[in-house]
């Protein structure tokens, strides 16, 4: 029985409690209706934080790129370091919030499974090796030349460059610099029982914790703090610091007021602690923007032209990513050059980075090109590389390729041993996976028999990623609730854990698509919807939590669906279960008060035939 096709109240508690812990699943529509298979921290208004150190030069992004990188090519082993304070960022970050093009929907025709279509992809049960051509017919590729089998998708980088001049160093013994790298300051009695409490606490916590706790012990030792941290503990404690699972703005002060610490110290930061700063600057934000591109840029000049400290594959595409998502898609190509030039090895970041890339830029011949190119270079196709490719066709306006290539991945998976319930994925066990499937395409890149034996054992299957790129599409863009039914479904065969994204998408669906007559995103629906919600974040649900942009689509569902009196009721159910903050709560009001203040959707249900009644 679906939620749906419930008559009272208690008949769906108790189906939500039997389905609600492990799935959010037949609350959509009719259980008769769907092709089913076969058997945390809340967030506060986004604050934008330019550079204080930014320049005020009317010169582009690209012509200040072309000049940085023109002296980054000389030696800097010679060059003296100097060290002094920089101050990253401020308080404010100037509103760039636009007005997005209007979503517009679209027809689709199912897709046939590919159980019957799809010849190539036809295996035992015991266990299905896959081919080169086979890995790359997952991807659909039109018969014929393009303009992209013609002209390659960025030049090809020449291993073997010259040299960059003569590399004249003064010293390089450790015991001519000042300070020595592993000297720490003397201690007195009661900053020694601190110490000994911080060092406590990090070999006690673990990188999936929230490391503001040690954050805190560390403030308590006296200034300037770093110099007191011995070299191994320091590297222990930056390592907490910039192993987080989402970067946003607390995470990103917080990393970089240590780093700060440590230059005003003269303590020298690696390679892996300098791209770390990096990618806070550039991602701590979930929509990239000029901003974060310019701090990105000058954190990386400091690290070569201050510090003295040779960029390496990771820098550039963290640099590569971050123009991308913010358009500067002429920088992000000056970047990829760059990169080429310095004869730094493409991996598996650096051409998922470019399927991504040619997504943003609506091209989905590049982005085949880009995916034919990872499996011509020997790298390991898993989820997370079919992942990029759905995204990239979704935004290519190809949702049907994407489609196509989200039924082969459930064949594969099917056609292997199905029984075998996939592994939940933390965010360290994803990072650590795909540093193993780096390495190991690394070493099978002259062996055809190791990369088969690899590539076979990667797993294939739809993930959370898949469902919340392919449902956030059909619900909110092309607002076909038969088909973001199906999906959600379809979860339960995977057993992909409950997401709050899910249900974000769901509201925004009931809010752009409902209030019409004769449309599936129906009131009825939506309270469904609503009571699933309500139950599982009452439950405790991880990953499932009442956020400030969460409540205003609730609200502004119910708003269009079931009219003002409903909306201020379950309003009050929100705050009951979430109390906000007073920055949250002005937030969500803010967004609430034209909502009540505009026409009654109970008195004003419009019909795409008749108009308005």
């Amino acid at each position: 029985m679906s939620f749906f096709c419930s008559s009272t109240p208690s008949k769906a508690s108790n189906i939500v409690s039997k389905v609600v812990p492990r799935q959010v699943l037949p609350f959509l529509y009719p259980a008769e209706s769907l092709q089913c298979l076969n058997p945390r921290s809340r967030r506060g208004a986004r604050r934008q934080l330019p550079l204080q150190m930014i320049s005020t030069t009317t010169q582009g992004l690209e012509a200040w790129f072309i000049k940085s990188l023109a002296s980054a090519g000389q030696c800097h082993k010679h060059h003296p370091k100097i060290l002094h304070p920089i101050t990253f960022f401020s308080s404010q970050r100037p509103d760039l919030s636009g007005k997005r093009k209007p979503a517009h929907n679209v027809a689709f025709r199912r897709q046939q499974s590919t159980r019957d279509t799809d010849g190539k992809a036809e295996g035992s049960k015991g266990g299905q090796k896959l081919t080169r051509q086979e890995l790359l017919d997952l991807v659909d590729q039109y018969d014929g030349d393009t303009p992209t089998d013609q002209v390659p998708l960025f030049e090809i980088p020449n291993l073997y460059q010259p040299s960059n001049g003569p590399h004249v160093t003064v010293s390089d013994k450790p015991e001519d610099e000042w300070p020595p790298p592993h000297y720490t300051w003397p201690a007195d009695a009661e900053t020694k029982i601190r110490l000994a409490e911080f060092e406590s606490a990090v070999d006690a916590t673990d990188l999936s914790e929230d490391p503001d706790d040690l954050y805190q012990i560390y403030r308590t030792l006296p200034g300037p703090r770093a110099p007191y941290l011995p070299a191994p503990l320091r590297a222990k404690f930056l390592r907490h610091l910039y192993t987080v699972e989402q970067k946003d703005e607390v995470s990103m002060l917080r990393y970089l007021s240590v780093v700060d610490d440590l230059k005003n110290s003269a303590i020298p930061l690696n390679i892996v602690e300098w791209n770390s700063a990096i990618s806070f600057a550039a991602r701590y934000v979930t929509r990239s923007s000029e901003i974060e591109v310019e701090a990105a840029l000058h954190m990386f000049k400091e690290m070569e032209h201050v510090a003295g400290i040779r960029a390496n594959g990771t820098t550039f595409n963290i640099l590569f990513d971050v123009a991308s998502k913010a358009g500067k898609f002429t920088l992000a190509e000056m970047i990829y050059k760059e990169m080429n030039s310095r004869a730094l090895e493409h991996d598996r970041y650096h051409h998922v980075s470019l399927i991504h890339y040619q997504g943003l830029q609506r091209n989905g011949d590049g982005a085949r090109a880009a995916y034919r190119t990872l499996v011509e270079s020997c790298e390991i196709v898993d989820t997370v590389v079919l992942n990029a490719m759905i995204s990239a066709l979704i935004l290519s306006s190809e949702p049907n390729s994407a489609e196509n290539i989200y039924e082969r991945m459930k064949h594969i998976h099917l056609n292997r041993d199905s029984d075998t319930p996939l592994p939940t994925r933390s965010f360290l066990a994803q990072r650590e996976i795909t540093r193993v499937l780096k390495r190991l395409a690394k070493r099978s890149k002259f062996n055809k028999r190791k990369r088969d034996a690899f590539q076979n054992k990667a797993i294939v299957a739809p993930d959370l990623q898949t469902y919340r790129i392919l449902v956030n599409y059909f619900a909110t863009k092309a607002g076909d609730l038969n088909k973001t039914a199906t999906l959600l479904q379809e979860m339960r065969w995977f057993k992909v854990p409950l997401h709050g994204a899910l249900f974000l998408a769901l509201f925004k669906g009931f809010s752009l698509h409902g209030g019409i007559r004769y449309t599936h995103w129906s009131e009825h629906r939506l309270e469904s919807v609503w009571n699933a919600y309500s139950f599982a974040v009452k439950r405790g649900e991880d990953n499932l939590h009442t956020s400030q942009w969460m409540a205003v689509w609730i609200l502004r569902a119910f708003a269009k669906c079931s009219g003002k009196a409903r909306t201020a009721a379950v309003w009050a159910d929100i705050k009951a279960q979430w109390q906000p903050n007073e920055m949250e709560l002005e937030f969500v009001l803010t967004r609430l008060r034209p909502l009540m203040e505009g026409p009654d959707a109970a008195h004003m249900k419009h019909d795409w035939l008749l108009g308005t009644l």
